[in-house]
C-alpha cells in the first residue's frame, strides 16, 4: 500500500526514531512508578507528551528528507498514535492477567473501580486515544508542515554549465 509516493513500510522505517522514544518514555513511567518515585515525578514521563513531540520531530524529519506530504503526516500521526495506545493497554491487560496495579491502572491515572472497569479504561484508549490522539495530532503536524514549508527556504540545489 502506498500513501502518496512512498509505501507504509518506509513510513514506518523513517518513524522508528519516534517509536523508540515512546517506548522509552513508557518505560521509564513504568521503572518510575515500580520505584515509588513521588506522584509529581511520574507525571513528567508522559506518553501523551512523547507522542505529541514525536509526531512534530517527525514532521521535521520529513520535510528535512522531503519525505511525503500532509498525507504522510497523517499516517505518521496515526501510526505513532497506535503504538503508544498499544503499548498503554498492553500494560493495563497485563495488570487484569497478573491481578496487580501498575502506574496505568493505578487510581490517579486511570478509571476508579475493580479490574473489571479496566476493560472500560482499555476500550477508551482504543477510541478516543487512538481517534482524538491521531487527529490531534495531524492538525498539529500539517500546521507545522504548512509553516515549514512558508517560513523555511528550501534548499535548492544550483546546477550550473559545465561547458
Amino acid at each position: 500500500m502506498r500513501i502518496g509516493e512512498h509505501r507504509v513500510r518506509e513510513h514506518i522505517r523513517l518513524l522508528s526514531p519516534a517509536f523508540v522514544l515512546v517506548a522509552g518514555i513508557w518505560l521509564l513511567r513504568l521503572i518510575l512508578a515500580a520505584a515509588g518515585t513521588p506522584v509529581w515525578l511520574t507525571r513528567m514521563a508522559s506518553v501523551t507528551v512523547a507522542t505529541t513531540v514525536s509526531v512534530l520531530l517527525s514532521v521535521i524529519l520529513m520535510y528535512a528528507r522531503r519525505f511525503g506530504s500532509y498525507a504522510s503526516v497523517v499516517v505518521a500521526s496515526l501510526l505513532i498514535n497506535i503504538w503508544a495506545q498499544a503499548l498503554i493497554i498492553l500494560s493495563i491487560l497485563f495488570s487484569i492477567l497478573t491481578k496487580t496495579e501498575n502506574i496505568y491502572t493505578a487510581s490517579e491515572f486511570s478509571l476508579p473501580g475493580t479490574y473489571a472497569s479496566q476493560w472500560a479504561h482499555i476500550h477508551g484508549h482504543l477510541t478516543f486515544g487512538v481517534g482524538v490522539g491521531t487527529l490531534v495530532g495531524a492538525a498539529e503536524g500539517c500546521l507545522l508542515l504548512w509553516l515549514l514549508r512558508r517560513l523555511v527556504p528550501a534548499a535548492r540545489i544550483n546546477q550550473q554549465d559545465t561547458t
